[in-house]
């Protein structure tokens, strides 16, 4: 675990004494908890951030949420409406890869598009949050890239298979706290970019359903925790809606960058 700050990095070994454990249990011991690890990483060695293995910074999500079409000109390339309430699906911890490993392209399918995303870290958990006070319960925030597998998501009416292929999304680099971005992390440029070039570039104020309404309609269906993930949804120009479409391959090198989150970066490996 390490913390970056002002360009350096330092942190702790998890066999090292007080390691302060994964992202998941400091966030449950709340802000007092975070600015403890915070220091305790510090006062770690420096970490050479081109030497690590990089994993999720989320290490144990109890759920991973996730909207469709939330953005209204990523609706109007798919011919889908944007919703009049947010559309949610789910992902699971083994479709997901940390910034620098590889995107796995399964074998049953060609079909492997991209998709950038801001995704929320849930802080303090709670049921029936209102409006006014859901931003209070976001930690912060990091990059996902909601690769999917088109055609299996498209042959059903629910699109869970085609979101869960293993090693299939990334997640990463960096968590941020929510107190280095506006509030509910509005207003940021987010960029896809396959081999360098830019293919989606939006801002997250364009989004259908934004954070603290997101948050709020979530928690009327499910008690929220500490460490939890919510992605947003992604904005126009992926790989499906192009002519003719364009999807990942071996070789292609995927890069998602969110303003004040760093770049999520990714190669694509075909399945073995």
């Amino acid at each position: 675990m390490a913390v970056l700050d002002e360009g350096a990095a330092h942190g702790v070994f998890s066999d090292e004494p007080g390691y302060p454990g994964g992202l998941s249990a400091i966030i449950r011991q709340g802000t007092p908890g975070l600015l403890r690890a915070a220091e305790r990483l510090r006062n770690g060695a420096g970490v050479d951030l081109d030497s690590i293995n990089y994993l999720p910074p989320v290490d144990r999500p109890g759920k991973i949420l996730c909207l469709g079409v939330n953005y209204r000109a990523h609706g109007q390339e798919t011919g889908i409406a944007a919703p009049p309430r947010p559309t949610v699906f789910v992902r699971f911890p083994s479709s997901l890869v940390g910034h620098r490993a590889a995107l796995v392209r399964p074998k049953v399918s060609v079909q492997f598009d991209y998709e950038g995303e801001l995704a929320v870290v849930v802080g303090k958990g709670g049921r029936h949050i209102p409006v006014e006070k859901a931003l209070e319960h976001v930690a912060g925030y990091t990059i996902l890239n909601d690769g999917s597998i088109r055609d299996y998501q498209l042959e059903t009416p629910q699109w869970t298979i085609g979101k869960n292929f293993d090693s299939s999304g990334s997640m990463g680099p960096f968590f941020v706290t929510a107190d280095e971005l506006p509030p509910g992390g509005s207003g940021l440029k987010l960029e896809t970019r396959i081999n360098g070039e830019v293919l989606q570039s939006a801002s997250t104020a364009d989004m259908v359903h934004d954070v603290a309404h997101t948050l709020a309609f979530l928690s009327q269906a499910m008690t929220l925790a500490p460490g939890d993930v919510i992605a947003t949804g992604t904005p126009p120009g992926v790989g499906m809606a192009r002519k003719p479409p364009l999807y990942m391959k071996a070789g292609d090198v995927c890069e998602v960058t969110v303003e004040g989150l760093g770049i999520l970066l990714n190669t694509v490996l075909d399945e073995v």
